[in-house]
C-alpha cells in the first residue's frame, strides 16, 4: 500500500529527518525539476512560468528554476497572485504548500500544462477542499500521499499524482492507499480442499418490488468466489426464478428470522443483511437482533443500516467482525450528521464498534481501531442504482481472505476496477460479468 499523512504528520516527519531542511529543499527541487523536464519532452529553450511563494513549497520551487535554468530552459518567476502569466510551455505551480488553510487568487488558467509542487496551491492538504487553485495536470508531491490529493475536488485538481521519495520515513502512516498490488492474499483463490461450504455466503434481503438487490448482492458473492449462496427475505417470497441459477431461496418471516436463519449460520463465512430489506418496523427489529446474534463475519449495508440505526447497540454486543456500508446520506442517519470537511477523521469516528466503509468518489475504509485505508479507482459508472448491492456480495465472498476492513477496502477496489472496463452507461447487472476481467488484470501487473 501506498502511505498517506496529513500535513501535520508529515511535519512532524519533516522535522525528524536525519538530514537538514536544506537537503530535503535540495532533493525536492531536482525531482521537480526532473519531472518538468518529462512533461517538457527537453529543455533547451522551452520556457517555464515558475510561481514561487514564501515558504518551503517556494524555495523547492527556486531550486527547481535553477536547475532548469541550467538546462537551457527559460524561466520566468512570479509571485502568487491573479496576474496574467507569459506564454509558456509549462507553469510550475510552487506558490503554496500542504499547510496552507487560507484562500488566495490564482492567475488564469494557462492555455499550456501545469505541474503542482507538492498540491496544488489553494487545496486543502487535509480535507481536499478548493479554495482557489490552477488545475494541474501533474503534481508531484514529496515522502508520501497527502488526503487532500485523494479527496475531491483535490484529487480532481492534482491531475497524475507522482511521489518522490525524499529519503524520509513514512512507515509508520496508519492511513494507506490500496493498489492492484495488495490485492493477491484478499482475493486469493480457492485451495484444492475446499468444497462449498467453505465460502459459503448467507443473505437476508429484499422486500416486495425490491428483489433485484438480492439479484444483484447474490451475484456479486458467486461471481466473487463464494461456493454457496442461500438467500431469504422475511416479508416476500423468493423464487428460484428469482435469484441466480446457483443461489438457493429459503423461506422466512419476520417471526422466524432470527432463529432459523441461527440454526446453521456456523456453517457459513459470511452473512450479508439489508440490500432492499425495507423499513417494516418488525423487519428493522428482527434485522437489529440478528445483527446482534450472528457468530460471523457480518456486511451490513443499505436498510440494514436503518436497523443499526435504530439499534445501535446491536453492534456492541457482537462477538465477530462486523462492517458497515454507508453511503453519505446513510452515514448521517447512522451517526445523526453527514461526513464532515475532514472524511477520515468522520470515518474513523463512526468506527467505534466496527468497521465503516464510506462510499463516495474515494471510498474510506477505518477499522476499529482507526487504521485507514483509500480506495481510489472508481468512476461514474458505479453512480446507478444497485452497484452498492453488487460490493456488498463481493465482501462477502472475499471476507475471509484477510482482516475484514483490508477486505472491504479490497472488495470496493476490485468493484471500481470492473467499473473501469464497462461501457459508458452501464447498469450494475453488468458489473458481477466484469469482475473475473478485472481480477486478471489486476493481479497480472
Amino acid at each position: 500500500m501506498l502511505p498517506v499523512v496529513t500535513p501535520i504528520e508529515m511535519k512532524a516527519i519533516d522535522a525528524q529527518a536525519a538530514e537538514s531542511e536544506e537537503v530535503l529543499i535540495q532533493r525536492a527541487g531536482y525531482a521537480v525539476a526532473n519531472s518538468a523536464l518529462r512533461m517538457l519532452g527537453g529543455s533547451y529553450g522551452r520556457r517555464v512560468n515558475v510561481i514561487i511563494g514564501k515558504g518551503n513549497n517556494g524555495q523547492d520551487g527556486q531550486v527547481a528554476a535553477r536547475l532548469l535554468q541550467r538546462r537551457g530552459v527559460r524561466c520566468k518567476i512570479y509571485r502568487p497572485g491573479p496576474e496574467i502569466l507569459a506564454e509558456a510551455d509549462l507553469v510550475i505551480d510552487a506558490a503554496y504548500g500542504t499547510g496552507f488553510r487560507d484562500e488566495w487568487e490564482p492567475p488564469p488558467q494557462p492555455r499550456c500544462p501545469v505541474l503542482a509542487v507538492d498540491i496544488p496551491s489553494g487545496v486543502d492538504g487535509l480535507t481536499g477542499e478548493d479554495h482557489g487553485s490552477l488545475q494541474a495536470e501533474r503534481t508531484i508531491t514529496f515522502g508520501a500521499l497527502k488526503p487532500g490529493l485523494l479527496l475531491e475536488p483535490g484529487a480532481s485538481r492534482a491531475g497524475q499524482l507522482e511521489i518522490a521519495d525524499l529519503g524520509l520515513n513514512v512507515g509508520s502512516s496508519r492511513c494507506n492507499l490500496i493498489t492492484d498490488h495488495d490485492l493477491r492474499m484478499p482475493l486469493s483463490q480457492r485451495t484444492a480442499t475446499d468444497h462449498k461450504w467453505t465460502n459459503a455466503v448467507r443473505l437476508i434481503a429484499a422486500s416486495p418490488g425490491m428483489i433485484g438487490a438480492a439479484q444483484l448482492a447474490a451475484s456479486g458473492a458467486l461471481r466473487a468466489g463464494a461456493g454457496m449462496i442461500v438467500v431469504s427475505s422475511p416479508t416476500t417470497n423468493l423464487q428460484a426464478s428469482d435469484m441466480p441459477p446457483e443461489a438457493v431461496t429459503r423461506q422466512l418471516t419476520n417471526n422466524d428470522l432470527v432463529s432459523e436463519v441461527l440454526k446453521d449460520l456456523d456453517r457459513f463465512a459470511a452473512l450479508l443483511i439489508g440490500p432492499g430489506l425495507g423499513t417494516d418496523p418488525d423487519t428493522i427489529a428482527a434485522t437489529a437482533e440478528l445483527i446482534e446474534r450472528s457468530p460471523i463475519p457480518t456486511v451490513v449495508d443499505a436498510d440494514g443500516l436503518k436497523a443499526v440505526a435504530a439499534h445501535p447497540s446491536c453492534l456492541q454486543r457482537r462477538v465477530a467482525a462486523t462492517v458497515l456500508t454507508p453511503h453519505d446520506g446513510e452515514f448521517e442517519k447512522l451517526t445523526g450528521s453527514p461526513p464532515s470537511a475532514d472524511r477520515c477523521a468522520a470515518v474513523r469516528e463512526a468506527a467505534k464498534d466496527s468497521a465503516v466503509l464510506l462510499k463516495g468518489p474515494t471510498t474510506l475504509v477505518s477499522d476499529v481501531n482507526g487504521d485507514l485505508i483509500f480506495v481510489r479507482n472508481a468512476n461514474q459508472r458505479l453512480a446507478t442504482a444497485g452497484t452498492g448491492d453488487v460490493l456488498t456480495g463481493i465482501i462477502g465472498a472475499i471476507i475471509r481472505n484477510s482482516p475484514i476492513h483490508l477486505a472491504a477496502a479490497a472488495a470496493a477496489h476490485w468493484h471500481g476496477q470492473a467499473s473501469q472496463l464497462a461501457q459508458p452507461h452501464m447498469t450494475a447487472s453488468d458489473l458481477p460479468l466484469l469482475l473475473d476481467p478485472a481480477r486478471s488484470a489486476m493481479l497480472s501487473k
